[in-house]
């Protein structure tokens, strides 16, 4: 099954791709590999889940930033490259958790966008090596923010 029917199958809806915030590119493609620049918890109403994990935000809410930049991340990659059929698999995440000093679960933050991505692409192709670490702040005060690297085909 293709990437596009499994996110219709699956009834996940993107936001649109969101607006950069800085001098960089959203996405470099080298070869056979997409570089995709962090992304932030941005949604479908051009407004970003902001907040810190840990002081006002709770791990669930956490996690539910997390499946937020990861749907940002793929609408992203559609839009640079056209079609989402494009990438094979997920070769690695890093995420940034805005949280307090105290807050121990980075990871089962981090899993939100993991979890998606297993769900799209499956656990073979949509889980690859990951980076999981806490923040004392993230730009704008988004809740997370993920940067990875895809295979294309």
């Amino acid at each position: 099954m293709s990437t596009e029917a499994r996110l219709t199958e699956l009834g996940l809806e993107l936001p649109a791709a969101p607006p950069k915030g800085g001098v960089y590119k959203p996405i470099v493609i080298l070869g056979n590999t997409a570089y995709v620049s962090g992304h932030g918890p941005y949604k479908s109403d051009a407004t970003y889940i902001t907040g810190r994990v840990g002081a006002g935000l709770t791990l669930e809410e956490g996690k539910a930033a997390a499946r937020q930049v990861g749907l940002a991340m793929l609408a992203t990659l559609k839009s640079e490259l056209g079609s989402l059929d494009r990438v094979t698999r997920v070769i690695k995440l890093l995420g940034m958790v805005n949280c307090t000093a105290d807050f121990p679960d980075h990871p089962k933050v981090i899993n939100g966008c993991s979890e998606l991505f297993a769900q799209v692409w499956g656990d073979d192709d949509g889980i690859g090596a990951r980076s999981a670490v806490g923040m004392g702040s993230l730009p704008g005060n988004i809740a997370v923010e993920i940067e990875g690297i895809f295979e294309l085909v």
